[in-house]
């Protein structure tokens, strides 16, 4: 009696995404951890000074976490309604919030008390910042101003009254410390010099129909980028807010907007729960990440060490890059056997070799003894049907080829019914699938043919298969309609060129003629 040969199960390629070098990277990051706070997140920000502790503002209280730490090293809660925008100076020692009430308050990182608070904002303040010369903060108020205030005597320096509606959002330059820039809800961003009383572009920059949520200035000082609505535009600063290029890559709003430290990538958080990656070169978007619930704040630390994601249900979701794999140490030399030196270098074991013993899977087994009913249970079975459907698909077609399909798929109650035409109506439309699932119908149709309407159930997925086959017959007579169409236009361009060159022929028969009876 010959051997008994498994089921060859047919291989097909993967359809997955490209893996590129910014797949790979953005890949590299840890499962995240995610830590709750009060409520709402509105702003993160990392020191920029070693161990890069971040700051989280939400709420009524803003918190000092440790790079790795799943709990605040320091809080600050001298707020009497909400705090806004908790932003580092440039030397990692003060911190900076506005709040719900309209005043400003400064802290020292290494105390727990107010070292300053700036009071002139009638309205809330939720923007808040330091110039880059360390002296002056920049804030801008639900009051529709925009202020610059010194830090040593605590005074007002200047007022600007140039936006019509709440100022959510701005960012100081890192290259001139007397500019600034701040985003409205009146559609405008404006970008100020402290020795002027006024904006210094000629002309406010329009973001779009959208209202101005973030906005961020890239290092070098020649573009700044901003969100409006689904848009996240880059506006060109040295031609006087000339727009460069218009990105909608998210489905809502976006809300934050982070670089990283080379400047060469882009993030951008969105309320559609999704964090966008982009090349800053090619604006074109290289890596995504998905999240729970929508996003409200996002930093990246100094190092592109970690990613930290705030959400609206005060949800903190925090990502560190995986360390780098250590070089292989190299081994020691093994030191020759005990045979080596006993019976010299030249000494050869003999090979025996023994018979590889095949392990055959349940369905195969099943197979083996004819018992073709359960061999068919046994890959409809959910770790089979669900992520491996070409193993069922496969012992399908072997029953098919030994003629025993019919009576595997006979005798079944309602139960077994619903799941063999669940997998059908769900797999026929696939191509690898269709040539054996189309028999597999068929049989199905004829076997249960006489009990249709005796169960709710078995009616119901017989309509799902005719459904999925109706879908799927209309969606290939569009396709040959539009290969008809294609063919018509692609015989049209050959027929051009065809006249055209049957022309240049006859021309040139044409001439030579009549050259020949001139002469």
């Amino acid at each position: 009696m010959a051997t008994y040969k498994p089921v060859v199960v047919q291989a097909f390629p993967k359809l997955g995404e490209r893996i590129t070098k910014d797949t790979a990277y953005w890949q590299g990051y840890k499962t995240p951890v995610q830590i709750k706070e009060f409520g709402a997140i509105n702003k993160i920000d990392f020191s920029p000074i070693p161990p890069y502790n971040y700051a989280v503002t939400a709420s009524s209280r803003i918190h000092i976490y440790g790079r790795y730490s799943q709990e605040p090293i320091k809080t600050f809660s001298r707020f009497k309604d909400a705090a806004y925008c908790a932003t580092y100076r440039d030397d990692g020692n003060l911190l900076v919030a506005g709040s719900e009430e309209g005043s400003i308050h400064l802290f020292d990182v290494s105390g727990r008390a107010p070292l300053r608070q700036f009071d002139g904002h009638t309205k809330p303040v939720h923007v808040v910042g330091f110039l880059s010369d360390k002296y002056r903060i920049f804030s801008g108020g639900d009051d529709y101003s925009s202020n610059l205030w010194d830090i040593a005597s605590a005074t007002e320096i200047v007022s600007y009254s140039e936006h019509t509606d709440y100022v959510r959002c701005g960012c100081a330059s890192k290259v001139n410390a007397d500019v600034f820039i701040t985003g409205s809800y009146d559609h405008t961003v404006k970008l100020f010099d402290a020795r002027t009383k006024s904006s210094a572009l000629y002309h406010s920059v329009k973001t779009s129909p959208e209202k101005c949520e973030c906005v961020h200035m890239s290092n070098c000082f020649v573009c700044f980028l901003l969100t409006g609505g689904r848009y996240v535009k880059v506006w060109d600063v040295l031609k006087g807010g000339q727009l460069l290029v218009s990105l909608k890559n998210h489905h809502k709003t976006v809300t934050c907007l982070c670089l990283n430290s080379s400047g060469q990538r882009l993030l951008s958080g969105s309320l559609d729960r999704h964090v966008k990656i982009y090349s800053t070169t090619s604006y074109k978007v290289v890596h995504s990440f998905n999240y729970a619930t929508s996003i409200l704040s996002l930093a990246l630390s100094p190092e592109d060490e970690t990613i930290v994601v705030g959400m609206t249900n005060g949800v903190l979701n925090v990502k560190h890059k995986k360390p780098e794999e250590r070089k292989e140490k190299s081994q020691k030399k093994r030191q020759p056997a005990y045979k080596t030196y006993v019976k010299g270098r030249t000494y050869m074991p003999k090979q025996v070799y023994k018979p590889v013993k095949r392990v055959l899977r349940k369905y195969d087994k099943l197979l083996k003894s004819f018992q073709s009913s359960k061999a068919l249970d046994a890959v409809l079975e959910p770790p089979i049907r669900l992520y491996t459907p070409e193993v069922t698909v496969a012992v399908m077609q072997e029953l098919h080829r030994r003629g025993t399909l019919r009576s595997a798929l006979a005798g079944r109650d309602e139960k077994q019914i619903d799941l063999l035409l669940t997998f059908v109506a769900r797999r026929v439309i696939e191509p690898r699938f269709t040539p054996v699932l189309v028999t597999v119908a068929d049989m199905i149709t004829d076997i249960y043919q006489p009990v249709v309407g005796q169960s709710a159930i078995v009616d119901r997925q017989f309509l799902r298969l005719k459904e999925a086959i109706g879908k799927e017959i209309d969606y290939q007579e569009e396709l040959l309609e539009v290969l008809g169409m294609m063919d018509t236009l692609f015989a049209t361009f050959t027929e051009k060129r065809a006249t055209y060159l049957e022309e240049k022929k006859s021309n040139g028969l044409t001439e030579t003629t009549e050259t020949s009876m001139n002469d």
